[in-house]
């Protein structure tokens, strides 16, 4: 590092992502991706876009946005879409905290906002979690500055109800409470039907897990109109031409078809719960999840053993190692095969 970079920054802890190796083929089980490809119309619109790229993308996303508004039964201009979802969180940041707004979440949950908040020199308060790393709506009551609940939860998996959601916005009329719904796609119900009744309430969802579109980086938001005009405000202030012609091409090619999408979410569903029961029956502690991963403890030993015996037979889960989180592993739900593989590889570390 530099010696001109500002000393603050210089103190930040950058995101660490999961591994992404080049350097040999595993079986990836440690980023969330969909074991699915994306349908043959979506490369047909990516490979259309190519001839085009001399010429910027629509900044306005309008096609897009509309696509997203009928597919979620908004207006679109209660839309706004990000370079992934975050940079949607990032705007979100800009627009809502500062040095004397805090940001407040889980004590376990996406580690990028804490990122986010260093990043931005904003105070954080983080809340505990019960034992059973659950969250309890009446922590958030008289907490000042933007609100952000995963739901479901990552790294858990655990989906907080609707109703404790809306007990959520009850307790904090004066913020933005920013519901993360990247997972919601997998067994979830949405808080979509609350943005009627609470004008502060922002939904941040992506592309990258139930539709197949990791590599694309496509993220967005929905909320009230005022509140998408902030991060609209702020995106055409940092990047007005943050989405690609091509990841709009695939987007709107998936849209066309997110019934099979969702049809891809049910089967991941299926083999969440029989790589779950088959991970309990050989003693494992497997936390209730509606996302495509499960977090997972094995018996007697901790998590980075269990992420280290993978990766030396080709299989990569996630290690977070901190606190309540170092007996556990994250793994996401691959292909039928993939999760054979992991099952087995389990077995025989866990009977070695």
């Amino acid at each position: 590092m530099s010696r001109y970079i500002r000393p603050r920054l210089a103190e930040v802890n950058a995101y660490i992502p999961g591994e992404q190796p080049q350097e040999r083929k595993y079986i990836k089980l440690n980023t969330n991706e969909s074991p699915y490809a994306p349908l043959s119309n979506a490369e047909e619109a990516v490979l259309a876009e190519v001839s085009k790229l001399r010429l910027y993308s629509d900044p306005s996303c309008t096609l897009l946005k509309k696509a997203l508004a009928e597919r979620y039964g908004v207006k679109p201009e209660q839309i706004s879409v990000g370079n992934g979802s975050d940079e949607v969180l990032n705007f979100a940041f800009m627009a809502y905290t500062d040095k004397e707004t805090p940001v407040v979440y889980p004590e376990i949950s996406y580690g990028f906002y804490s990122v986010l908040a260093d990043l931005y020199g904003v105070p954080r308060c983080e809340i505990p979690v019960r034992d059973d790393m659950t969250i309890d709506p009446e922590d958030y009551a008289d907490k000042p500055g933007m609100i952000i609940i995963a739901n479901p939860n990552a790294p858990t998996g655990l989906l907080l109800d609707t109703g404790a959601i809306r007990r959520i916005l009850d307790l904090h009329r004066e913020g933005i409470v920013l519901v993360d719904e990247a997972y919601i796609d997998f067994g979830g119900i949405s808080v979509l039907p609350l943005l009627s009744e609470y004008d502060n309430l922002l939904i941040v969802r992506t592309f990258s897990k139930s539709r197949s579109l990791a590599g694309a980086r496509l993220g967005f938001a929905i909320g009230s109109p005022e509140v998408i005009a902030d991060l609209e405000k702020i995106r055409c202030s940092t990047n007005p031409y943050n989405i690609n012609r091509m990841t709009v091409a695939a987007a709107l090619a998936v849209l066309a078809k997110d019934d099979v999408y969702m049809e891809n979410c049910r089967k991941i569903m299926n083999t969440r719960e029989r790589v779950a029961e088959s991970l309990q029956q050989i003693g494992c502690t497997v936390i209730p999840s509606m996302t495509n991963f499960l977090f997972v403890k094995a018996p007697g030993r901790d998590g980075k053993a269990w992420y280290e015996a993978m990766r030396e037979q080709g299989i990569l889960v996630r290690y977070f190692g901190a606190g309540k989180t170092s007996d556990y592993i994250r793994v996401s739900i691959g292909s039928d095969e993939e999760m054979d593989c992991f099952l087995k590889a389990t077995e025989e570390w866990i009977g070695g």
